[in-house]
């Protein structure tokens, strides 16, 4: 599978429906205390920030800007990433 379809996958399946989760979670927390603390807020702007640039990436993905190395390349970054966090 190419890195292109390989990075398309992780973030339709993985990345994408799990930062959403989050900013549900917080939007939750957020409406049930009526309030939000200051690093809740930037939290939250830094997971809306990274769900537009995954979409911006599908964007270009579908559009057929992405090239093959330039995918490889995210998608090692974002592999990176998740095992630093595991």
């Amino acid at each position: 599978m190419s890195a292109i379809l390989d990075l398309k996958k992780l973030l339709e399946e993985s990345i994408v429906p799990d930062l959403e989760a989050v900013i549900d979670s917080i939007f939750q927390t957020i409406e049930r205390e009526k309030t939000v603390s200051l690093g809740e807020r930037e939290e939250l702007e830094e997971l809306q920030e990274m769900h537009k640039e995954c979409r911006e990436i599908l964007i270009e993905i579908e559009s057929g800007e992405l090239e093959e190395d330039e995918a490889k390349e995210l998608l090692e970054d974002l592999l990176n990433i998740a095992n630093e966090e595991a």
